[in-house]
Order: structure tokens, then sequence, then C-alpha cells
């Protein structure tokens, strides 16, 4: 999953790390005290290392749409369960379990505007995550639980 959908930056990102540089430009270009110039050039260049590091969107590699990205935690004691219902019905999963163990990880990248939601489920193996069902797809309405 993570090969399908790389991180990209999102107009969040882009604002951010313009307003952050502009103000820095706009400090140490007015005729200002030291401390002030300081103050610029700082923020001049946190808001040029936010633009090379923040990423915080989604780019699906086959349909080219944007996509925003939440994970959820279950015990893995649960995989038999989750798993079922995100192959059925995704609304089915018990919430109530969520954050009482980390064996278990959902991706779910979507986005409001197409209304489409992608969904995988990970275990996690000492060290790392690794995928153990195949991507789902699903339309927001019948998986708006997971995006919450």
């Amino acid at each position: 999953m993570e090969n399908r959908f790389s991180r990209i930056h999102s107009a969040k990102d882009i604002v951010i790390s313009a307003v952050l540089f502009a103000a820095g430009v706009a400090c140490i270009v007015a005729p200002t005290s030291v401390p002030v110039n300081i103050a610029g050039y700082t923020l001049a260049i946190v808001g040029l290392i936010l633009f090379f590091v923040m990423k915080t969107a989604f780019k699906d590699a086959e349909t080219g749409e944007v996509l925003k990205k939440t994970e959820k935690y279950f015990p893995a004691s649960k995989s038999e369960s989750v798993l079922k219902a995100l192959s059925t019905d995704p609304q089915s999963i018990d919430l109530n379990e969520e954050n009482k163990g980390n064996g278990l990880k959902i991706d779910t990248y979507y986005s409001t505007r197409t209304g489409h939601v992608f969904v995988q489920l990970f275990e996690y193996i000492p060290y790392k995550y690794e995928p153990c069902s195949p991507v789902y797809s699903y339309d927001i309405s019948k998986a708006g639980k997971l995006i919450k």
C-alpha cells in the first residue's frame, strides 16, 4: 500500500511554509533592530525547512487523486474479526477495541471531495507493520466510520 500512495505537499503545508518564509523575509528587510533580524532569519529558515520536510497529503499512483490518511490500532487478538469486517462491511468494526493494543493497524486513505476510501490491514511483526490484507476500496458512505 505504501508503494501505491506517495506523500506529497498539501495546500495547507505550502501555505504554512510560505507564510513563515514571507514573515521572516519581512523581518529581515524591515529597518529594525538586530533581534528582529535574527527572528526574521529564524522564521525564514523554519519556513524553508518545513517546505522540504512537511508532506501531509498522499497521492494515489493509479488515479492521481489527493488523499488524507488516518490510522487505527487494534489488539492482535482481534485479527479475525477486523479482517472479516474489512472484507464485508467496514461499518461493523468494533471501535471500542481501538487503542487497546497495537498488534494490528488499519491504514485508511480517503478523499471527501471524490468520496473514495482505500483501506488495508497491517499486522505488527517485530520492528515493522506487514500487510495482511489486500487494499479494499469503498465509497465514503460505507466506510465513514473509519475516517473519524
